[in-house]
């Protein structure tokens, strides 16, 4: 079985998705934020394994709402990087 679920307020959200691993369960995370340039949007998966799905699907739920407060306050910046792919 998968879990999901997600958050938001107004102009952000943090949805979280449960996965099967070998030893127990991940979280791939996505966190999207409205701004002046546009919406900002990034995805990753928690860096932890845990032993149920309720356990990942919280943690990602946690993870994601630490980056919508350091995003959200500044902290930090992400800049789109340029792809080192050739396009064919």
């Amino acid at each position: 079985m998968t879990i999901s679920d997600n958050v938001g307020d107004g102009d952000w959200s943090v949805a979280a998705t449960t996965h099967r691993t070998a030893g127990g369960f991940n979280c791939s995370i996505q966190f999207s934020h409205h701004t002046p340039e546009g919406i900002f949007k990034h995805e990753f998966m928690h860096s932890n394994e845990f032993p149920t799905e309720r356990e990942a699907v919280l943690a990602g739920l946690r993870e994601g709402m630490d980056w919508v407060e350091l995003k959200m306050s500044n902290t930090f910046s992400i800049q789109p990087r340029e792809s080192s792919v050739e396009p064919e």
